[in-house]
C-alpha cells in the first residue's frame, strides 16, 4: 500500500480537503471518545448536514497555534537524536485507508537508524484535578486514538508526543512539560480496532445513513 504526503496551498484549501475525509482530531468522535463531538455530530457534518464549528478565534486554540512552532523547536533541541521535519498544511494518506487524512505536527526520522516517528504537540489547560488525572503515566483516550489513527495512515514505527500541561496557583501560572513514547508494535491491536471502526463510520457517511449513537464513558 501507498502512503503519500501533499501540502495544501492555504489553511482553507486544507480544511476544505479535510472535509472528504476523517482527521485524526475526529477519529475520537467515531469511537465514542470525544467529549465535546458525538459520532452522529460528526456524521452531519461529514454528510453536509452542519458546519463544524469555527474555534479557530478561541483562546486556547489561538494559543496552541502559536506555541507548537516554539514546542517543536524545543524538541529538537531537547531530543538532538531526532531529525524533525513539518510542513504547514500537510495531509497524509494511505491506500489502505482511502477514508482517512491525517495531518501531523511533524515527524520524526531516527538518526541512527532511519526508524520513523510522528510528533504530535498538545497544550493543555489544566483546570481540574480529574484532568491532571487523565495524564498520570498515560495520554487520554481522545488523543491516544487521534496518535494510534496518525500511526496508522503514515505507517511509521513510534509515536513521541509532547504535552503543556498549564494550571494556576494562586494567580501565579504553572507550566509542565512531558513526553509520551511509544512503539507502533505496542499499540497494533488498539490501531486494528480504530480503523475497522472508522471504516464502518464512513460507510454510514457514503450512504448518508445516521450510525447509531456513541456516547462516552463519563
Amino acid at each position: 500500500m501507498a502512503v503519500t504526503m501533499t501540502t495544501l496551498k492555504c489553511r482553507s484549501d486544507w480544511m476544505k480537503h479535510r472535509q472528504r475525509f476523517i482527521g485524526g482530531s475526529e477519529i475520537s468522535s467515531v469511537i465514542g471518545e470525544n467529549p465535546y463531538l458525538s459520532n452522529q455530530e460528526l456524521w452531519e457534518i461529514k454528510v453536509g448536514y452542519r458546519l463544524p464549528d469555527d474555534i479557530s478565534k478561541k483562546p486556547y486554540v489561538d494559543y496552541g497555534v502559536k506555541a507548537e512552532p516554539l514546542l517543536r523547536k524545543l524538541l529538537k533541541l531537547d531530543f538532538p537524536q531526532y531529525k524533525v521535519e513539518y510542513k504547514a498544511n500537510n495531509s497524509w494518506h494511505n491506500d489502505k485507508y482511502p477514508w482517512a487524512a491525517a495531518s501531523l505536527d511533524g515527524w520524526l526520522t531516527e538518526k541512527k537508524t532511519g526508524r520513523r516517528g510522528i510528533l504530535e504537540i498538545k497544550t493543555t489547560n489544566i483546570l481540574q484535578s480529574m484532568q491532571r488525572e487523565k495524564w498520570d503515566n498515560q495520554i487520554p483516550n481522545n488523543y491516544f486514538a487521534q496518535t494510534c489513527f496518525y500511526l496508522a495512515v503514515t505507517e511509521f514505527d513510534f509515536c513521541v508526543l509532547k504535552a503543556q500541561l498549564k494550571s494556576e496557583f494562586d494567580g501565579i501560572p504553572y507550566i509542565q512539560t512531558r513526553h509520551y513514547y511509544f512503539e507502533r508494535s505496542e499499540v497494533q491491536e488498539d490501531i486494528n480496532y480504530l480503523m475497522k471502526q472508522g471504516e464502518e463510520f464512513w460507510e454510514y457517511v457514503r450512504k448518508e445513513v445516521r450510525p447509531p449513537l456513541v456516547l462516552p464513558n463519563i
